[in-house]
């Protein structure tokens, strides 16, 4: 079960903070200002603000850690990652240098940011500042490295790569884990910080990101909307602490949901685009809740991968609908990147903790910025404000890159 949730996004430091925001929805989508990007045809992100090791909790058993790594060389993936990652510890309740625990964390480019900087000194500079640490805090597998010394934990410590599904695929073998015994408390979910001058131009070269809304940054995002023209950039971390059921009611936990089932299939299709007949996203949700033991009709929210594309958004639609049937048109959706941006790899876990905080709340955040409705997109996608509803059940979808798709089920605690 899920036990705790922390957060690093667009809106500052702390889960309800991300909460208020998307429950009011607001959008985090604003000019890009910490590069210059006047010569790019996207200029509009949802970045981070800046962070410091300092807006991380203090822990009980901190003053046992005899190492720490120092935060100084963190990469930024990796101090959202820490930072979201204490802050969901703290919620669960759980101390540092619990035992039993492991990290799991997806994340797409993990210390990409260390690595432009390392390489526009070498190329422009002969390489004299590239630093000792380039490699070691350059690397994608260190960022679940920093969350465990960060806390302390000395079970699994891994990262998947996957794109998008990073993170969806890390919960997924989190839970796993427990449930195969060879953990009792895992803390996964995602982080990448992607804001960066090489992503931003090499996503407008390939014509993915919006570009029409360089003026009106905060409607940049319109998942489902017939006038999309492309994802908004985004980053931040979300962190979900996975817990046996039986060792979080023992300590008096009050969960936030339940991770019942996950599916995971590849269309073998395309590098960047997903096959237009969808059968393969149709065949990982069926698996995860086939999983679950879930009825399609028992569903009563999708967080929908939604990431604003013409093409993604037309076919994710037509393919949830398919695998609701008679049921497609009770079930509402909504996606938080029309609020926060595609934060890459840490996109999935965006979605299970907006959905986590849905079932404590009783609200469904909405798709904003949806004014004129694509008829290919037909689904119920709760069109710009929150909707009051008491949920069982909810399907979490995530896609990606490389053909891949990725499916959770949570379940009410």
């Amino acid at each position: 079960m899920i036990s705790g949730l922390g957060v690093v996004s667009t809106f500052g430091v702390g889960r309800d903070r991300y909460w208020q925001a998307i429950g009011r929805g607001i959008s985090g989508t604003k000019a890009v200002t910490q590069f210059d990007v006047s010569a790019y045809p996207c200029q509009v992100a949802a970045w981070v603000p800046p962070v410091t090791i300092e807006d991380a909790p203090a822990l009980d058993g901190d003053e046992n850690l005899e190492q720490r790594a120092d935060p100084r060389r963190y990469s930024r993936a990796a101090l959202f990652g820490v930072v979201a990652g204490r802050e969901a510890w703290r919620d669960a309740g759980l101390r540092a240098g619990e035992p039993g625990a492991g990290v799991v964390i997806g994340s797409g480019g993990g210390g990409i940011d260390v690595g432009e900087r390392q390489y526009e000194d070498f190329f422009l500079h002969g390489g004299k500042h590239v630093t000792p640490y380039a490699i070691a805090t350059g690397i994608c597998g260190m960022v679940s490295s920093e969350v465990s010394i960060s806390l302390g934990l000395r079970g699994p410590s891994h990262v998947l790569s996957c794109g998008c599904t990073s993170s969806t695929d890390a919960m997924g073998y989190a839970a796993a884990l427990i449930r195969a015994g060879e953990a009792d408390v895992m803390l996964s979910g995602g982080t990448d910080g992607c804001v960066l001058p090489g992503m931003m131009l090499g996503f407008s070269r390939m014509r993915a990101v919006s570009t029409h809304y360089n003026d009106r940054p905060a409607v940049a995002s319109r998942p489902f909307d017939r006038g999309r023209d492309g994802f908004v950039l985004g980053e931040g971390a979300w962190m979900v602490v996975l817990e046996r059921e039986d060792r979080a009611r023992a300590r008096g936990v009050r969960p936030y949901a339940v991770l019942e089932g996950y599916g995971s299939t590849c269309d073998a299709y395309h590098r960047v685009q997903m096959d237009p007949d969808g059968r393969e996203i149709v065949r990982c949700i069926d698996l995860a809740l086939t999983r679950a033991g879930r009825a399609r009709e028992s569903i009563g929210y999708v967080n929908y991968h939604g990431t604003s594309t013409q093409l993604n958004d037309a076919i994710e639609s037509r393919s949830v609908r398919r695998v609701f049937g008679a049921h497609a048109d009770r079930v509402p959706g909504s996606s938080v990147k029309s609020m926060i941006g595609h934060p890459q790899g840490a996109s999935g876990a965006a979605g299970v903790v907006a959905t986590a905080m849905a079932f404590r709340t009783g609200l469904l955040p909405p798709t904003i910025n949806l004014t004129d409705a694509d008829p290919a997109c037909d689904m119920d996608f709760i069109p710009n404000t929150a909707r009051e509803a008491h949920i069982e059940a909810a399907l979490c979808n995530c896609l990606g890159f490389g053909s891949k798709n990725s499916a959770l089920v949570l379940g009410r605690a």
